[in-house]
């Protein structure tokens, strides 16, 4: 996990996809991530091929500052929504490496389009695709990879969803096109305007998960109520053992 801020990690994404030397993975984690890699090892062995995970989620935050000195002490979380927003805005222009989006509905990609274009209009947004829904048909990966290299784009935002938007990326990894690539989650279908993001006060303290539940209840129950017990499981284990998360500094 590193410890870092929005600014070092959109300069470093820039850095990354001017190099051109190989694809880089990068994962916004909250407790449902980082739960779910001390719960299952295979996915565990996932999140070790990517090259940045930024603390996505305030809970997060407060883990990592009980290990840290008060310099070194994390002031806010680097969301993947906000994050994703603050690349655009840094990156248009001359020397904009270029955006790919991958994931959604096309309905959710054509919205989100629309909205980016307007609010970045100096964004180079190079291409979009919208996978089958469900099991993907033979040869959906090499059909991916080919519109991601024929785009030259080499900042790829791919919302298909946790789990499977991880370990897609870590499959694919050596097959990718060179470039930065973020599993962005949820952010399309916040930036396409089709779901809420919880209020800044209840981002600031933690609740973003309760404001998501209250909205969502059938499809998130399940899983933040596994998920929010055994992060709080693993983090008093830490705490007994006097173990440290793993974080790295950027």
């Amino acid at each position: 996990m590193a410890i870092t801020t929005y600014g070092r990690v959109v300069e470093g994404v820039r850095r990354m996809a001017l190099a051109g030397d190989t694809a880089r993975l990068v994962a916004a984690a909250n407790t449902h991530v980082v739960a779910l890699a001390r719960h299952d090892g295979e996915f565990g062995r996932t999140l070790a091929r990517f090259d940045l995970i930024v603390p996505d989620g305030m809970p997060l935050v407060w883990s990592l500052n009980r290990t840290l000195a008060a310099p070194q002490r994390l002031t806010d979380r680097v969301y993947g929504p906000t994050l994703m927003l603050e690349c655009f805005e840094a990156f248009q222009g001359e020397g904009d490496p270029g955006h790919f989006l991958l994931g959604g509905r096309q309905g959710t990609l054509d919205r989100l389009l629309a909205n980016l274009r307007e609010k970045f209009p100096g964004a180079r947004i190079l291409g979009s695709y919208s996978p089958p829904f469900g099991a993907w048909p033979e040869g959906e990966n090499e059909r991916i990879v080919a519109r991601i290299l024929d785009s030259g784009a080499t900042v790829v935002w791919i919302g298909l969803g946790c789990p499977k938007q991880e370990r897609w990326m870590a499959e694919m990894k050596e097959r990718l096109p060179p470039g930065v690539y973020f599993g962005i989650g949820a952010a399309f279908a916040f930036h396409a305007g089709e779901v809420r993001q919880a209020p800044p006060l209840l981002q600031r303290l933690g609740l973003e998960w309760a404001y998501r539940l209250v909205r969502e209840p059938r499809r998130l129950f399940g899983r933040y109520v596994t998920f929010n017990s055994l992060f709080v499981f693993y983090s008093l284990k830490d705490r007994i053992l006097g173990a440290k998360p793993g974080t790295r500094h950027d």
